[in-house]
């Protein structure tokens, strides 16, 4: 009969190099679709605050999509829907460069972006009015009064809900494995297959993403505390 709690079996070789490998794969989506959807939320945020009415009604709609279609169905969508509408060439070069890991940290970053946008559009409604008004008294332009001045605050102010959704995105890489990407999920479960510790193997990636979502807990409390010390 075999030992349930055999964790060794589950680290020896060659199973040890393929949880570090799927280890560094989750760490590489979460850090991709992170980039992404930093840099897309903070631009449909600011695309919102332009205040002009087709740019509000894209933010509106891009954010109802992606916050009310499910994760997974939307990664289905790049992954195998995505492929049919782009030139051959583009196809065969994601393909060759990882293209569950492409498509993937696309589709998370892309959902988790109108989360993001939402949050900084929450910090930017803390933001007194006239912080907008003085700094275009400076002779500022409206890009430069929210690069220099508002978003940096906004940000500040919206630190709590982004380090939420910052570990709501880590452990939605999970999902990532349907399309087969060895992140891991993907890795614990094919290492569980053939080794049969159930237990072993899924408590491995329990604790994996206990310590990481902790941490990142952790990581943000302490940023969000020198941020607010630092506005004093």
């Amino acid at each position: 009969m075999l030992n349930a709690l055999d964790f060794g079996a589950i680290f020896a070789a060659p199973y040890g190099q393929q949880l570090v490998r799927g280890l560094w794969i989750t760490l590489r989506l979460t850090l991709n679709s992170w980039i992404l959807a930093m840099l897309i939320g903070i631009a449909l945020a600011t695309l919102h605050e332009t205040r002009i009415r087709p740019f509000e009604r894209f933010v509106a709609a891009f954010v109802a999509y992606h916050r009310n279609v499910p994760i997974l169905v939307q990664i289905f969508l790049w992954y195998f829907g995505m492929p049919q509408v782009l030139p051959v060439s583009v196809q065969t070069w994601v393909n060759a460069h990882n293209g569950e890991i492409t498509y993937a940290s696309i589709a998370i970053g892309l959902c988790m972006s109108a989360y993001v946008s939402e949050d900084i559009r929450s910090g930017l409604r803390a933001i007194p009015l006239g912080q907008h008004e003085a700094s275009r008294a400076l002779g500022m332009s409206f890009m430069q009064s929210m690069r220099l001045v508002v978003l940096p605050q906004a940000i500040r102010h919206a630190m709590p809900l982004l380090i939420n959704h910052t570990v709501l995105l880590f452990k939605s890489t999970s999902l990532a494995m349907v399309i087969g990407a060895a992140e891991v999920t993907y890795t614990v479960r094919q290492i569980e297959n053939e080794t049969f510790r159930t237990f072993s193997a899924y408590a491995v990636a329990t604790a994996f993403y206990l310590c990481v979502s902790v941490s990142l807990m952790l990581v943000g409390e302490h940023i969000a505390k020198r941020s607010n010390l630092s506005a004093r």
